[in-house]
């Protein structure tokens, strides 16, 4: 399968998160809420185990993890349970954790179909909304996250 790198959203139609109640738990059982990541640049990926477009993404998303970890906040979402998350992550040496939702997701966020990514910048603007598989490793990704980090 081959992958391209997403497209980045114009910014005269950008949306809004406003609503940043969300409540979450990490693979390590830790709640986590979405009110965290106010002011932060998120990377948001919805997956799952079972989805090879999901699986595809992975390496690209880890990679990139790795690298941006330390200034971005990522959330790797599914609806599964923690066991089948962790056997994967561990079976495949991802170093990111995963969570599950406790709460609905809020607007204008949508996980009907996955996976599906976004970044946003630190106003909580959409600066990318990629439904299907992308290498996000890609140079485009890498420099999108530094011109917002440098926001």
């Amino acid at each position: 399968m081959a992958l391209f790198g997403p497209s980045i959203v114009d910014e005269d139609k950008r949306e809004q998160v406003t609503d940043y109640n969300w409540e979450l738990i990490s693979d390590t059982g830790e709640p986590y809420n979405f009110n965290e990541v106010k002011r932060k640049v998120v990377v948001i990926n919805f997956w799952a185990t079972w989805c090879p477009p999901c699986i595809a993404e992975m390496p690209s998303l880890d990679a990139l993890y790795k690298s941006y970890k330390e200034d971005v906040v990522f959330l790797f979402v599914s609806n599964e349970n923690l066991e089948t998350i962790s056997n994967f992550i561990s079976k495949n040496s991802y170093s990111f954790h995963v969570y599950r939702p406790k709460t609905a997701y809020p607007e204008p966020f949508d996980a009907s179909a996955i996976p599906r990514t976004y970044i946003l910048d630190k106003k909580g603007n959409i600066v990318i909304d990629k439904t299907g598989a992308a290498n996000w490793n890609s140079e485009k990704v890498r420099e999108q996250l530094d011109w917002l980090l440098k926001e």
